[in-house]
């Protein structure tokens, strides 16, 4: 039978719903700000600085973005570099992560040691550059993923979620014959299904949003990512006057700015609700019986 709340529990649940309903509403209402600006006349965008449902909707910003081929192009860079970039670096931070969990492994302690003193320290811009022009990466995809291909923090977490998977299991499988490999693919990364989805998640925003690393190595401009192009179109939105002899209008700076962020927040959007499930599921449910 279910027991009545008490005044107190009751207060506390009534708390947390204004709470939680505060934060989302907060969080909520600039993305639909941005949304709805990039939507928005030039006029009504002038006169009320903050827009949620715009009186006249208009598709003049993204006819703005869309009036060139390059875009299209730019996002199949994107898309290349971040399906590519996910994959090597899951590859690689899974590999060394379940590595570094040995404790069989020769100067782990060392290792791991590095790999938290590279997020403390680095070698600068200057150097990073110097080491990617040595390795003829300049104008390659490469020169967007491999230089940031292991990123230290993700490394952690997984390295930390591995370790935290019962010995029991590995130790079974020894004893069934299976060796490090076979115990990695069949046992660990099965069971590890939530944090590789989460750590996923984490390298393909990164990879997508790759802005500073590609005006750095990439000089050809038909292997630019969104991101860089779309700064390009915002650049020239906002220093070319529009053509008052033509039918298309330039729409205001502002509005374009929304609707590059809208444009170059999408694809991740998509993403997300197919992760989403792995976020809160148990890793070891139903993996040991007791």
């Amino acid at each position: 039978m279910k027991k009545d709340k008490t005044l107190g529990s009751r207060l506390f649940d009534v708390t947390n719903y204004l709470l939680l309903t505060l934060v989302g509403t907060v969080t909520l209402l600039p993305l639909l700000h941005v949304l709805a600006g990039s939507f928005t006349t030039a006029e009504e965008l002038a006169r009320k600085p903050f827009v949620l449902f715009p009186t006249v909707w208009t598709l003049t910003a993204y006819q703005y973005i869309l009036s060139t081929n390059a875009l299209f192009q730019a996002m199949g860079v994107s898309i290349l570099v971040t399906g590519l970039g996910t994959l090597i670096s899951m590859t690689l931070t899974s590999f060394m992560g379940y590595g570094l969990t040995r404790r069989d492994l020769d100067g782990r302690k060392t290792i791991n040691l590095m790999i938290v003193f590279t997020m403390l320290f680095n070698g600068g811009l200057i150097p990073s550059f110097l080491v990617v022009k040595n390795l003829h990466l300049i104008d390659s995809y490469m020169a967007l993923i491999l230089p940031v291909s292991i990123s230290a923090f993700n490394l952690i977490i997984l390295r930390a979620f591995f370790q935290g998977l019962p010995e029991g299991l590995e130790e079974s499988a020894k004893i069934d014959g299976c060796g490090d490999f076979g115990i990695l693919f069949k046992i660990v990364l099965p069971l590890s299904l939530p944090a590789l989805a989460t750590i996923s998640l984490f390298y393909a925003v990164t990879y997508w949003n790759s802005y500073f690393s590609a005006i750095m190595y990439i000089n050809d401009a038909n292997m630019w990512p969104i991101q860089v192009l779309l700064r390009q179109i915002v650049i020239a939105a906002s220093g070319i006057a529009a053509d008052t002899g033509s039918d298309f209008v330039k729409p205001p700076e502002q509005t374009i700015k929304m609707a590059v962020i809208v444009v170059s927040t999408i694809p991740i959007l998509l993403i997300y609700p197919f992760l989403q499930k792995y976020f809160a599921k148990g890793a070891l449910v139903g993996s040991i019986k007791g």
